[in-house]
């Protein structure tokens, strides 16, 4: 099926991590041109996404989050798809009341703060370029589960992913103003196989087993589900008419257990998080 990416120009930010890096990986694979944004795993990004423009900027910075799409105009002349990836999972896991005030501001502005900037300056230059061909410009914010059932000593990360689904629903309201057809939704990743993830939860079984224990399929989501999730939202073709909505990746989980520990094959959860397997 052609998802009518070919050509337009896609910006993919945190790009250095396991989940935005596929996302580039697929949106070059539908024949677009891919730009990726890194900021403190920025050295070797454009060598590990080869085909795609690799450029620097702090997305927790508003200036220099408009310096980024003032490069992207005088190199292409628009921005036809936005996947607003950047974010941050904080470390260590602590209550909200343990938590310093400094933490919680700094994990707020890495996972609200930069999307908000990022959609700002994508919709300053729309409105200066105004829509391309009638088919409408795209935005996909990188949600999570914690925004939906939240987090325990997490309380930052779940309010800020809470966050992104406000944004989205109010701008689907705002970008129409600027291109009728222009679309906004939020993928909302459950526990993804990141290398991060994967590090500690194939070394310790029974963790994979309580991060699926809410989940009717009992394996993690691979980066490339979340990244194709992406992609078919931002098609101008596959998701026409799907604009406010959030589209969650995470194995059918709910808020409660779903099944007991003894339930599971802990080696064969274990080779699940393995991608090649």
């Amino acid at each position: 099926m052609d998802l009518g990416l070919r050509e337009r120009v896609v910006l993919v930010t945190g790009a250095s991590g396991g989940i935005g890096h596929a996302m580039a990986e697929a949106f070059l694979a539908e024949g677009a041109t891919v730009v990726v944004q890194g900021h403190t795993r920025f050295e070797g990004l454009a060598e590990r996404l080869p085909g795609a423009v690799a450029l620097r900027a702090d997305l927790g910075d508003p200036w220099s989050v408009d310096a980024l799409f003032n490069e992207i105009e005088q190199r292409f002349g628009r921005l036809d798809v936005l996947a607003a990836n950047a974010g941050r999972w904080p470390q260590p896991e602590l209550r909200l009341h343990e938590t310093p005030v400094q933490d919680l501001q700094a994990t707020l502005v890495d996972n609200l703060s930069t999307a908000m900037w990022t959609t700002r300056a994508f919709m300053g230059l729309l409105a200066r370029t105004g829509p391309r061909d009638g088919e409408g410009v795209s935005i996909v914010l990188t949600g999570s589960t914690a925004g939906r059932f939240g987090e325990a000593r997490h309380a930052a990360y779940a309010a800020a992913k809470a966050g992104l689904v406000g944004l989205a629903r109010t701008l689907k309201n705002e970008l129409v103003t600027l291109d009728p057809w222009g679309r906004i939704n939020v993928v909302e990743p459950g526990w993804t196989a990141t290398d991060r993830v994967k590090e500690g939860l194939v070394a310790r079984p029974e963790g994979a087993v309580r991060a699926t224990q809410t989940m009717a399929l009992r394996q993690l989501a691979r980066c490339e589900d979340i990244a194709r999730t992406a992609v078919f939202l931002s098609s101008p073709t596959a998701a026409r008419h799907i604009t406010g909505e959030v589209l969650t990746v995470a194995g059918g989980m709910e808020g409660r257990r779903l099944w007991d520990a003894e339930q599971v094959d802990t080696d064969l959860l274990r080779a699940r998080l393995d991608p090649d397997a």
